[in-house]
């Protein structure tokens, strides 16, 4: 019933590879900030529709922005001169069965607690939101109608996903977790949240670029500012170094950390802000800029071209094969012996019920032993994914799964 494709890839890994380059964008990057923001809405738009129909209904909130503002920064604490913009855009349902959904509301006040659980600078309540949500198009509204149990795609598209996560994919990521982590802030307040981390291995060296304001109301001085970076820079040389040796890895890893700073410069010379994140004053953000759904930009990967934040999440392919395909990467890496790398891939065709791709493509590096000979098992894990797609949509619905 299903049009699923099994193959040998000979393409040396990634791993193998003498250059690999991995970016992550953080918590409080103008662009992680746009993708979260808006899937969030998504989750809560879904959660209302839920319950006042009794099903999810069309929309799409990933044409979101992130209008930055402007701040007079100052060495022991400066202030916001205009505040940034977020602006929602795309369509929603906002009436149905007589019912309205005040969706302006659930955008905005959805926006003021993802600032108030995650940047601990940004006021909320001084922001400037702009909703520019309007009703969908009849034929694509008209999907949410039909009553199928498992909905028609709403657009051609394709996505890719892959397993496993490379050294360098996940020291990338998870170095940005640990900078963001509620331990480190309360440890280092001064750090900011817009953590920005770029990894390049070439052979067995791995070097991390990273970008963290200090907050300035932490910061009394220049030299005091060298002398927190200083501090910093050591911790994280140590914390990718111990990464390295707790996961086994014959690598040197080394870390560079604002590296635009020039002594003697005063305020054009450091990396401060007044809220953490550049969205204040240097940065705007737009969702499809950040991080892939698996948290990295993985530069020598295939990749999605969708954004999926904020897309819906029982029709709309671009975020469901966005997702799935990683999900069942990573299963076929689990559960299939001697599968040293693979990737998944799937192709929808608009008005075909999601769970019904025009392929699913799974290409596999093998570690010992032929492709031939776990083909069958690979099958089976991709038809057995999409055969559960409706529970997986409503994990989906739910936020379980991270898109950035």
């Amino acid at each position: 019933m299903r049009n699923i494709n099994v193959e040998s890839i000979r393409a040396p890994l990634v791993s193998e590879q003498n250059v690999e380059v991995v970016e992550r964008k953080g918590l409080g990057h103008p662009d992680y900030i746009c993708d979260s923001i808006m899937n969030q809405v998504s989750v809560e738009l879904c959660r209302e529709y839920i319950d006042k129909f009794g099903h999810i209904m069309h929309h799409n909130i990933d044409k979101g922005m992130l209008v930055a503002g402007s701040v007079s920064g100052r060495l022991g604490g400066g202030e916001i001169n205009d505040p940034m913009r977020i602006i929602f855009g795309d369509r929603a349902t906002f009436q149905a069965d007589d019912t309205e959904i005040d969706v302006e509301h659930i955008a905005i006040s959805t926006s003021k607690k993802w600032f108030l659980d995650n940047l601990r600078f940004v006021d909320p309540s001084i922001i400037e939101y702009q909703v520019e949500l309007k009703e969908g198009s009849a034929e694509l509204t008209d999907i949410f109608r039909r009553g199928a149990r498992i909905l028609p795609a709403n657009d051609t598209s394709a996505a890719v996903g892959y397993a496993p996560l490379t050294l360098t994919e996940r020291m990338v990521f998870d170095t940005e977790r640990y900078l963001n982590s509620e331990k480190f802030k309360k440890d280092y307040p001064e750090s900011g949240e817009d953590v920005k981390v770029m990894g390049v291995r070439q052979g067995e060296n791995i070097h991390l670029t990273v970008a963290m304001p200090l907050v300035d109301r932490f910061v009394s001085s220049e030299s005091e500012y060298f002398r927190m970076k200083d501090e910093l820079l050591d911790i994280m040389n140590e914390f990718v170094n111990n990464y390295a040796q707790e996961n086994y890895q014959p690598v040197t890893p080394s870390v560079s950390f604002n590296t635009l700073d020039m002594p003697g410069r005063g305020l054009g010379g450091i990396y401060t802000t007044v809220t953490g994140t550049s969205a204040e004053d240097a940065d705007c953000g737009q969702v499809g800029r950040g991080n892939r759904v698996n948290g990295i930009i993985p530069l020598n990967r295939p990749v999605s071209s969708e954004a999926a934040a904020g897309k819906n999440p029982v029709s709309h392919v671009g975020k469901i094969y966005n997702v799935l395909t990683h999900v069942v990467a990573d299963r076929i890496y689990q559960d299939v012996a001697d599968v040293e790398e693979v990737y998944v891939w799937m192709l929808s065709e608009i008005g075909a019920a999601v769970d019904i791709p025009q392929i699913a493509a799974a290409q596999i590096r093998m570690s010992q032993g032929s492709v031939d000979s776990v083909g069958e098992d690979v099958k089976e894990i991709i038809d057995s994914e999409l055969e559960n797609i409706e529970t997986f949509t409503q994990d989906l619905a739910e936020g379980k799964y991270p898109v950035c």
